[in-house]
């Protein structure tokens, strides 16, 4: 295949970066400083072109800091529509009067989300203006490295996994290694199910996977392939976590507060309780183009008349939609209605087929639902049974948890963090800790709690939370009662990410023939990304601006850890545990055949093909990252 394409005039032939048609897509893709540190000029007419962003969640935030950073278009030719009353989307954090502190989740960073770091190397943080979000990150966790101690507990807070170790066998290890060889086409429409037995299930690499992404057996082969492949380079850190980031406080204070400060500082316009309920397209010679958008804002109906001259950026489809709380004495309400982003995405999706098909990810809210809590301590008492299974004193201010703790024989297969404290900017680390805890399977029944997790109160979650960590039976209801406020979250849509969808369920960020109108977020199409993550919601972001602007620098390509033999003999080595390929049964063969099949096996590794790598650069690969044993090898 010979990808040629041209970009602002200049001819670029580049197979190993851009797989798709430069001129058509209006982007490239590359790596390296010589694009990164580059700084963009003003990209032509700007002044007088405008932008509409629907939803100002991290996606649309980022859309915005690239208009502005790189296509360099004056803020106040910028307007988010909000439908809130306050900006995060899913990077919620916020102290309800009456409730407490509450958060819907976390987002773990990974050192190559190339286009978030692209973008927060200029933002500044929340603690110190003269200090980027970036080079606080990196020092905050070069000074105090992420790792945790338990990772995986059992029977009433004991470490289930202390040799940290993925135990799979080799069946597993074949299973788990078809998925993430398999193409895209070969997996649409199915789920992770009909291709891993009990034999993947079973394993602690399942256990692994599982809670800290948040997938269910019966979830996306597709979305398990893109992930493997997308983190291949952190397979490793999945036993205890090393491998990730956090940022100093929760993601509202740490992120989205900065990011809006920052857009409104340069005259961004922001609309609160403006829910954009449709965009309209106007179809002619192969062009769409978004014509109208219509948006209620403080209950009253209003239509905008745009042109090609304005760029319209949406986030279709959250995954904290339908979002409800309970509290400490109340469950939360299961809400299944479609409203918000979901209704306006199925309005805009009725105009074209190329915008996608939500309903296909709506259907069945028992796939895409599990529940959070946020637990706020507010007795002492308590922290020692977090010590105990952690090892470590949450009033410290450094790493606690170190990222989830899974409790694997817990019915809601139940998991709980605690990061660095305080966790809130108001927070006093002294008199509270924040925990947050999720439950993978609210529909189970509970080990203390003799009822399922989503019919719980706040108070009755942390009784089966305390009974996990260890604390004495004859204290958790006292604890639970008095000593701690927890909140729970119940959200439906949570993981629609992970549906076993279809081609073309996800719309591309700019769909073939549209001018002026880009998908935002994690329901679009990006070749090689996974779902659920910051990154993506910035790279689309990031893609969008880039095409409608016509901005003269590369894109940071999805880090090719998948392409790099390196990580990928290591990542082989890793899921064996750190035992040698030698004895590896690459396929199975009749009982009596195994004993000779396993010795020729043998012999042709250490007598023909391993005496012949030595000799060269690969062995040298080969024997540092100890993928061989080389012990019986001579080499001549």
């Amino acid at each position: 295949m010979d990808l040629k394409g041209t970009y602002n005039g200049l001819e670029r032939k580049n197979q190993i970066f851009n797989w798709h048609d430069i001129e058509k897509q209006g982007y490239y893709l590359s790596n390296g400083n010589y694009e990164s540190g580059c700084t963009t000029v003003p990209a032509e007419d700007i002044e007088n072109k405008h932008a509409i962003v629907i939803g100002s969640g991290i996606a649309g935030l980022a859309a915005a800091c690239y208009l502005v950073r790189d296509a360099k278009m004056p803020g106040k030719n910028i307007t988010v529509y909000e439908a809130r009353s306050v900006s995060g989307g899913s990077c919620d954090g916020m102290f309800i009067p009456g409730k407490g502190y509450v958060i819907s989740g976390g987002r773990e960073m990974d050192d190559h989300f190339e286009c978030m770091w692209d973008l927060f190397k200029d933002i500044p943080s929340c603690d110190d203006k003269n200090v980027s979000i970036l080079d606080m990150y990196k020092r905050l966790n070069e000074r105090d490295p992420n790792f945790s101690n338990c990772r995986v507990s059992y029977n009433r807070g004991q470490n289930a996994a202390p040799d940290k170790k993925f135990n799979m066998s080799d069946k597993a290890q074949m299973e788990v290694l078809k998925v993430m060889l398999s193409k895209n086409e070969d997996l649409y429409g199915k789920s992770i199910d009909q291709f891993f037995t009990e034999e993947t299930f079973n394993s602690n690499f399942w256990y692994y996977f599982k809670t800290m992404f948040a997938f269910k057996n019966e979830h996306s082969a597709l979305e398990v392939k893109l992930y493997l492949q997308r983190f291949i380079h952190h397979l490793e850190g999945f036993t205890d976590l090393s491998s990730l980031r956090f940022c100093k406080y929760n993601n509202y204070d740490s992120i989205i507060l900065p990011m809006e400060n920052w857009l409104k500082e340069r005259g961004v316009n922001f609309v609160y309780h403006a829910m954009v309920t449709n965009v309209l397209f106007t179809k002619q010679g192969g062009k769409k183009t978004a014509t109208k958008v219509e948006v209620t804002i403080e209950g009253k109906e209003k239509t905008v008349d745009i042109d090609e001259n304005t760029f319209v950026f949406f986030t279709n489809g959250s995954n904290t939609a339908n979002l409800k709380l309970g509290d400490h004495h109340t469950a939360p309400e299961f809400d299944t209605r479609v409203y918000g982003s979901w209704k306006t995405w199925q309005n805009i999706a009725k105009q074209d087929p190329s915008f996608g098909n939500p309903d296909e990810l709506l259907a069945d809210p028992e796939i895409t639902q599990w529940e959070s809590a946020t637990l706020t301590t507010m007795d002492n008492e308590i922290l020692k049974y977090i010590k105990n299974v952690t090892g470590r004193d949450p009033r410290d201010g450094k790493v606690v948890t170190g990222g989830i703790v899974t409790i694997k024989d817990s019915g809601w297969v139940m998991s709980w963090t605690i990061n660095r404290q305080k966790h809130f900017l108001d927070q006093d680390p002294e008199k509270n800790t924040i925990v947050w805890i999720y439950g993978l399977y609210t529909s189970n029944i509970g080990n203390y709690v003799k009822k399922r997790m989503r019919d719980c109160t706040g108070e009755e979650i942390a009784k089966e939370w305390l009974y996990h960590i260890g604390c004495p039976l004859d204290k958790i209801d006292e604890l639970a009662a008095k000593g701690c406020n927890c909140i729970p979250c119940m959200m439906p849509r949570v993981t629609t990410y992970f549906v076993s969808r279809s081609k073309g369920t996800y719309p591309e960020v700019v769909p073939e023939g549209v001018t002026n109108f880009a998908f935002l977020g994690n329901h679009v199409h990006v070749d090689r990304d996974c779902s659920f993550t910051t990154e993506k919601s910035i790279r689309t972001a990031m893609m969008a601006v880039y095409k409608f602007a016509k901005v003269n620098r590369a894109i940071p390509e999805v880090y090719g850890s998948i392409y790099d033999i390196r990580w990928v003999l290591k990542a082989f080595v890793d899921m064996r545990d750190g035992k040698p390929l030698n004895d590896t049964k690459m396929f199975e063969v009749p009982s009596f055949l195994e004993k000779p099949v396993a010795m020729g096996q043998k012999l042709l590794l250490d007598k023909v093909i391993l005496p012949a790598v030595d000799k060269t650069d690969i062995g040298v690969l080969l024997r540092r990252l100890k993928v061989f044993d080389f012990s019986g090898v001579k080499t001549k």
